[in-house]
């Protein structure tokens, strides 16, 4: 027998407690009982707008489900947890809760789904402006928070995805600054010095990433057929709590005052004062006993294209070969002390080199060879595609070395040179108004010319 099809009439009536309420029959519950919404107003005319407004979206099939909307900090700490972490990569989860912490959650977090305005996200997004934030850092987090809201909406927990209606701060482009081909060959100089001289070999003549860099291993390193193989990346990754209660877990850590503006205790750090825990504070992992996932850590990168093999420059294998040996004295002569990890660049003992050491090192050599101040990313991947470019090669080749995805984004890496432009306009001018020959240059003397010659000398005589 078909279970009995509800009535889909609504009601509005007069309570006894003077409000005026409205029961919306939206279907069956999975229990079998009608699911019955409720809206209340002060005026006839004010419920039954409310109760039609939810009758067409019953209707049209966009019903939010039956059931206590969360907040937006609950649905974030839920998207985070069970969602975004099983497609993200590990550093791309991190930068996801930090921003969620420190931006999303003080800004909106108390709102509902559902009750969460336009102009809510507005107001957080001029807050965080005033406060000296960059527009490119409120830009990531409204994209964090629109993805979020756009999961919530494909699960019929909201309406509408708000963020959608909201324009974020606009955002210029970084313009790249990468080496002039001078300033290259002048900071290889410099970190010619080094132990690690050919990682900045590899970074500046070849375009790698940092992370690239440091996590390339010798099992990936093809000296016979001259190939890279960057199949791995080196990255520092936030500890996250292994325990069970992980706020009890970090209590002797917790600091839920703010410092006072005569502070000490901090005087060395570099971004001063740490802020205040929040209530309910499950941070500070890095103390955790049983903390898991930080730390150093070899993670693939982001895109398959990121993986393609790269040709070394043959003029780099004899270097790289000298490199191998030094790498294999210095294991010798450390002994058991050496920590193998199979790294192209290690430190003296063995271990992976810091990536913030590496960009310390980066900022030396700067300095050292006396050129102004620049991004890791200006020093490495934009000089390498730019260095290409003056050399000829096309952007196609030079998407391929790079591994981009697409040509678009090997075009932003390409910084245009003013020595090439001024010899392209050269060359369009030389094509309009050719150059005409030279005052020295040796003619055929003919009867006509003579002639001529001749009567002008006349003339002037």
């Amino acid at each position: 027998m078909s279970p009995r099809k509800p009535n889909m009439e609504s009601s509005v009536y007069l309570g006894s407690d003077g409000w005026w309420h409205g029961r919306v029959t939206m279907g069956i519950k999975n229990d079998g009982t009608p699911d019955r919404r409720h809206r209340r107003a002060r005026t006839e005319p004010e419920v039954r707008r409310k109760v039609k407004a939810l009758e067409k979206l019953r209707d049209e099939g966009r019903a939010p489900k039956a059931g206590r909307v969360p907040t937006v900090a609950e649905w974030m700490t839920t998207y985070l947890t069970t969602i975004a972490s099983l497609k993200l990569k590990p550093r791309s989860l991190d930068d996801y809760w930090s921003k969620t912490r420190n931006d999303i959650i003080p800004g909106v977090g108390g709102h509902r789904l559902n009750k969460l305005a336009p102009e809510h996200l507005e107001a957080m997004y001029a807050a965080m402006l005033r406060a000296g934030r960059a527009p490119s850092h409120v830009l990531k987090v409204h994209r964090i928070l629109s993805r979020a809201l756009k999961i919530a909406h494909r699960r019929r927990m909201i309406v509408e995805n708000v963020a959608t209606l909201v324009d974020p701060p606009s955002v210029d482009e970084t313009e790249a600054n990468p080496f002039t081909q001078e300033e290259a060959k002048a900071f290889l100089r410099a970190a010619a010095k080094r132990p690690t001289f050919m990682r900045w070999i590899v970074g500046v003549g070849m375009g790698f990433r940092q992370g690239e860099c440091l996590g390339l291993r010798w099992s990936y390193v093809d000296l016979e057929t001259e190939l890279f193989h960057p199949r791995w990346q080196l990255q520092r990754l936030t500890w996250r709590h292994g325990c069970e209660d992980t706020h009890a877990c970090g209590a002797r850590l917790h600091r839920f005052d703010a410092c006072r503006p005569d502070c000490r205790a901090h005087g060395a750090y570099k971004r001063g004062c740490p802020k205040p825990c929040p209530k309910g504070c499950t941070g500070h992992a890095s103390a955790c006993p049983e903390r898991k996932g930080g730390g150093l850590v070899f993670t693939r990168p982001k895109t398959k294209k990121s993986q393609n093999p790269v040709p070394i420059p043959p003029p780099f294998v004899p270097y790289l070969c000298e490199h191998k040996d030094r790498q294999d004295a210095a294991r010798a002569a450390a002994g058991e002390d050496w920590e193998e990890c199979g790294a192209v660049f290690t430190r003296p003992d063995g271990r992976p080199i810091d990536p913030r050491a590496d960009w310390e090192e980066f900022k030396e050599l700067l300095e050292e060879a006396g050129i102004s101040d620049r991004r890791l990313y200006d020093g490495s991947r934009h000089t390498a595609g730019t260095i290409l470019n003056e050399l000829g090669v096309d952007m196609v080749t030079i998407m391929e070395i790079l591994r981009h995805t697409q040509i678009s984004q090997t075009k932003r890496y390409v910084k245009g040179r003013s020595t090439l432009s001024k010899d392209a306009m050269q060359r369009m001018g030389d094509a309009f108004f050719p150059a005409s020959g030279a005052a020295n240059e040796t003619r055929t003397e003919t009867a006509s010319t003579k002639d001529a010659r001749a009567r002008k000398r006349r003339r002037i005589r």
